[in-house]
């Protein structure tokens, strides 16, 4: 697939969270080697995570990293995660969405980073409000240094949300002369090696630093309404499956 013809959402409902998805271990003996990315080349980051977690879970390494570097990164929090659990109320939703955005502050803190900055786009459906999305990213972008990099989820993760927010940031990018970066979170769970709808000829791997990988699983506990049940019967909605593949995978990105 290439970037611009996006959509595996039908993929990623193919394969229930809960079944844990493409192991670690399939993943880990693919032979494939792809070449690392160079992030002495990168001037400013403008990181843009569909909910919060996103950001650290897909590249907070980097982020962690590149700021240690006294490289500027800036995280952009599209939604505030109010529709991670069905059938809440208003008001449960209004909990959830200040209970994320809290979490989100220790996992940026966690990192480095400074405080994001929140879009308060409504979770779940951002697809809807694309064209603002992009148009408050150019104005992002457009204060960020030149050559800025603008790091988004890839425009065929699979997740509707994350899709969105890849076609936004890219639109946003093409606009402004940023530097597109995507970086997949869901497609390690429903992809496999070699998998015909990933663009793997663009992928390229962030460098290993374990400092910032250590900093990575500190932020990511942060997050414990995704790491918890919300009930005692019912399952979390980042399973520790999906969680430590995503923690001890390298991170990637589509260039």
């Amino acid at each position: 697939m290439s970037a611009a013809n996006p959509g595996n959402c039908g993929r990623l409902a193919e394969r229930p969270i809960s079944a844990g998805g493409t192991s670690i271990e399939e993943w880990l003996a693919w032979p494939r080697e792809f070449p690392r990315l160079d992030l002495d080349e990168c001037p400013s980051l403008v990181l843009v995570a569909p909910h919060p977690d996103d950001e650290t879970l897909g590249f907070g390494s980097a982020a962690s990293l590149l700021r240690a570097r006294g490289v500027d990164v800036v995280v952009v929090s599209v939604s505030d995660g109010g529709g991670a659990y069905p059938g809440l109320s208003a008001r449960e939703r209004r909990w959830l969405e200040r209970d994320r955005h809290a979490e989100l502050l220790r996992a940026t803190d966690i990192l480095g980073l400074n405080p994001p900055i929140r879009l308060g786009l409504t979770d779940g459906a951002l697809a809807e409000c694309e064209e603002e999305m992009s148009g408050r990213l150019v104005e992002i972008l457009d204060a960020a240094r030149p050559g800025v990099w603008c790091a988004a989820t890839w425009r065929g993760d699979g997740h509707p949300d994350h899709e969105a927010v890849g076609r936004a940031s890219a639109a946003a990018a093409g606009r402004t002369g940023a530097v597109l970066l995507e970086y997949p979170v869901w497609m390690w769970h429903w992809a496999v090696p070699d998998d015909s709808e990933v663009p793997w000829h663009r992928m390229c791997m962030v460098p290993r630093d374990y400092t910032s990988l250590g900093l990575k699983r500190q932020a990511t506990n942060a997050f414990q309404t995704q790491l918890c049940p919300r009930e005692p019967d019912s399952e979390a909605i980042l399973p520790p499956l999906v969680v430590n593949r995503l923690l001890v995978l390298d991170e990637a990105v589509f260039r």
